[in-house]
């Protein structure tokens, strides 16, 4: 399987050597990091080539790593039914920088760049419809980021008064605890707290 990977590879490279950044083999699958403004045509020619024949796109995701300057990867997960191999490519994004979407190649990207674009904050040129999928309307920044509060920024909460749904900033009461001791998460051992003199008895009376 290596031998015939690193010759598909070699194959690839050779054909479409100008887009590739680096190419690797893992898990038995073929990878390649390519240039951004060359990604459409890369996968591309991974679908028409005959060597290559990747008719399906099996997923397409993202990734954020928040130190680099091109802070975001997506993800190409491409299968070949005629050959029995995989192909995988990655191609990397800074924050406002767009991917050519690849809709046109395979109709299954249209709801996977959504996603990418919803949980990350990448676009896609020329998706047909470049819309948040699993957020609601008018939620603010990209979850999946590595930076993005736990919290989020609003919350939802059912209105009696206005017998609707509201949302609002989320506030956080337990900044503001006062530490008295009493509350389990202190952990105080060594502090004798309320009721600890009901315990005292019980051995009194038991003696």
């Amino acid at each position: 399987m290596t031998e015939t990977l690193k010759a598909l590879g070699d194959h690839i490279a050779g054909a479409r050597g100008d887009a590739v950044i680096k190419r690797d083999i893992a898990l038995d699958e073929l990878v390649f990091a390519v240039r951004r403004d060359a990604a459409h045509d890369f996968i591309s020619f991974l679908k028409s080539d005959e060597k290559c024949a990747c008719q399906q796109l099996m997923n397409l995701s993202g990734a954020d790593y928040p130190d680099r300057a091109e802070r975001f990867d997506v993800v190409y997960n491409l299968l070949s039914l005629t050959h029995n191999h995989r192909i995988r490519v990655v191609v990397m994004a800074g924050e406002d920088q767009a991917v050519d979407s690849v809709t046109d190649l395979y109709s299954a990207a249209g709801w996977y760049e959504r996603e990418v674009w919803d949980l990350y904050g990448v676009p896609f040129k020329k998706h047909p419809d470049m819309r948040r999928i699993l957020t609601d309307y008018g939620f603010e920044g990209h979850p999946l980021r590595k930076d993005f509060p736990l919290t989020g920024f609003v919350e939802l909460r059912y209105d009696e008064e206005k017998q609707r749904i509201v949302q609002e900033p989320v506030v956080l009461t337990q900044d503001y605890r006062n530490f008295d001791f009493v509350s389990p998460w202190e952990g105080m051992t060594t502090v004798q707290l309320p009721g600890d003199e009901k315990a005292a008895k019980q051995k009194v009376g038991a003696k």
